[in-house]
């Protein structure tokens, strides 16, 4: 590519950023730090400071971007002009949240647990791989092998935005480990994935619509955890949800994390019935059923992972399985087809 081509690029990058807005916000944050009671709401204190810092750091990327230029770099312009260009993919309300990701084993038995756990590997070595933090918040174990659902809270900037299209079915085809003549076998598990939501006008919750049961917990805390009942379970009465929590070793710890589960559920059950009521106005209403497989990870009789919506595919699922997920998830953001 031509040095006029990037220098192009670069140009309309910086027109969709806003790079000005961008400096404006920083200096602002800058400001807020530097008053006395800047610390004492330490949630929004941490998440101003985060945003500082992915401001600083895109800030950052668009002068080196301007040196590249300068020095004529082709490898440098594509390396990092690739990188920002994909932020202005992700410019969705909640994109910049926090996530909430949760996998259900489908049906198929053990098989199919068995694939739900190694998807919760998969996403956690995907958050890993970033420098994300995540947690294992809720989990129920297969009897045998695997686990019939697990729920994970994964933070960091964007994590929503470049998660959210991994929500589907997905679809594993293999030599079953699980019988001697290691017949070939497909399995099947869905994949929820939700924004974390702030408590707002929009996304409120009424106490008194909660119903609490307290338990001990069978996760991975510890003996400690198991001994007396932190572990959580809320029932929000008008709409029937149900969110559990017993990660933490408090039980106040988990009755928070039920509550964030809880709102992204309602977030998602208001979007659901907003989106059922309109395909229903335009005669369009569908059932959604297990018909949204997404992507296909085949380990026998060859070796390929394929995105169903975007034609993307790669023959080392390997590498996928543990966490090396970018390709899927950038062709996804950019609508490649």
């Amino acid at each position: 590519m031509e040095i006029a081509d990037f220098k192009k690029r670069v140009e309309a990058l910086r027109a969709k950023l806003d790079a000005a807005a961008m400096e404006k916000r920083a200096n602002e944050i800058e400001a807020e730090m530097a008053s006395p009671g800047f610390w004492q709401e330490s949630t929004q204190a941490r998440k101003k400071t985060q945003e500082l810092s992915d401001l600083r750091k895109d800030l950052d990327n668009l002068t080196l971007l301007d040196a590249a230029l300068k020095k004529e770099d082709a490898t440098a312009l594509e390396k990092n002009l690739s990188q920002l260009e994909l932020k202005t993919f992700l410019s969705g309300p909640y994109d910049k949240n926090n996530a909430i990701l949760t996998i259900h084993a489908g049906q198929g038995g053990v098989e199919a647990m068995d694939w739900a756990e190694i998807l919760q590997r998969m996403y956690l070595r995907f958050a890993q791989r970033r420098g994300w933090n995540s947690d294992v918040v809720d989990l129920t174990r297969g009897e045998e092998a695997g686990v019939k659902s697990v729920t994970l809270t994964i933070n960091g900037p964007y994590a929503y935005g470049y998660l959210k299209g991994e929500a589907g079915v997905h679809r594993l085809v293999r030599q079953s480990p699980f019988n001697a003549d290691r017949l070939r076998q497909t399995s099947f598990a869905l994949v929820e994935v939700l924004p974390e939501i702030e408590e707002t006008e929009a996304i409120s919750v009424n106490e008194n619509d909660l119903e609490w049961d307290f338990f001990r917990s069978s996760g991975h805390g510890g003996q400690n955890v198991q001994k007396v009942s932190t572990a959580v379970r809320v029932r929000h009465k008008p709409t029937g949800i149900v969110v559990t929590s017993q990660s933490q070793r408090y039980q106040e710890q988990n009755r928070k994390i039920a509550l964030t589960l809880l709102r992204a559920k309602l977030w998602a059950f208001a979007a659901a019935q907003a989106k059922a009521e309109e395909k229903k106005l335009k005669g369009e209403y569908k059932t959604v059923g297990w018909g949204n497989q997404i992507r296909s990870y085949v380990l026998h009789p060859y070796k390929m992972v394929k995105d169903l919506r975007t034609e993307v595919e790669t023959s080392d699922p390997e590498s996928v399985l543990d966490g090396d997920l970018n390709l899927f998830v950038e062709a996804e953001l950019k609508g490649v087809v």
